[in-house]
């Protein structure tokens, strides 16, 4: 089952999100089609891979044990295709390029995690990114995972100083490039009300079928948020010009 998810929903059940979440309304909807289904069955139902609760976009569930460990194969291999476009502070040298630094958890903020570029923690994490359209102090970037590694993109993208827009996590959620202006400040302000979290979309997923063997790929649109920043960044870069 390959899953739209919109921004603001809890992939799975955890401290803090018992109920509400994705994995819920997916057992949901299969214990109405299949009410012989075991609840434990249910418990942490196909779930191969997951995007952070204020990422918009794609991921796949597998509704039996053995799409489950075909799928899992798949993501461990790195030969699941996944390209997520993301706005970021701060414009390019380069129109693409590669990012290698570990991924961990913080050593003193256990919520959050940090790259280490000597790769002395964490695990090994490979983001390829291309630029696809530059608006002076934000940049539109498509990102190709090689390892799916917790909050990747993000912490990647931060390591290498261009946090995503509105990332509070991270440090996008203020101003990191441009001008002192009073005007300037109002208008980033409209757009972090705009697109009131980190501006990520997961926008492509391909894989292998797990039973017809068939090469599957979706694409999900841009959410209205991402689509209004992106927008109202597009006709300030060209005013500024």
């Amino acid at each position: 089952m390959v899953v739209d998810k919109e921004p603001g929903m809890v992939v799975h059940p955890g401290s803090g999100n018992p109920g509400g979440t994705l994995v819920n309304a997916v057992a949901f909807y299969l214990k109405q089609k299949n009410p012989e289904i075991e609840e434990s069955e249910l418990a942490r139902f196909g779930l191969v891979h997951r995007i952070d609760k204020n990422t918009s976009g794609l991921l796949v569930m597998a509704k039996t044990p053995k799409a489950m460990t075909n799928l899992a194969k798949q993501f461990f291999d790195h030969t699941v295709h996944r390209r997520y476009v993301a706005l970021v502070w701060g414009d390019f040298e380069e129109d693409e390029g590669t990012i290698v630094a570990h991924v961990g958890r913080h050593q003193r903020f256990r919520k959050l995690f940090t790259a280490y570029p000597e790769g002395e923690h964490g695990k090994e994490a490979v983001t390829h990114y291309k630029v696809l359209e530059r608006f002076n102090y934000v940049t539109l970037v498509e990102c190709r995972l090689e390892t799916g590694r917790t909050h990747q993109i993000r912490v990647h993208m931060q390591h290498i100083g261009h946090p995503l827009f509105n990332d509070d996590t991270y440090g996008g959620d203020r101003i990191v490039k441009g001008t002192v202006f009073t005007k300037y400040k109002q208008f980033v302000e409209n757009c972090f009300e705009l697109c009131p979290r980190h501006a990520l979309h997961a926008q492509q997923l391909g894989f292998i079928h797990p039973v017809t063997k068939e090469e599957m790929k979706f694409e999900s649109l841009l959410p209205a948020d991402m689509s209004a920043v992106i927008e109202k960044w597009r006709k300030y870069s060209v005013k500024r010009d």
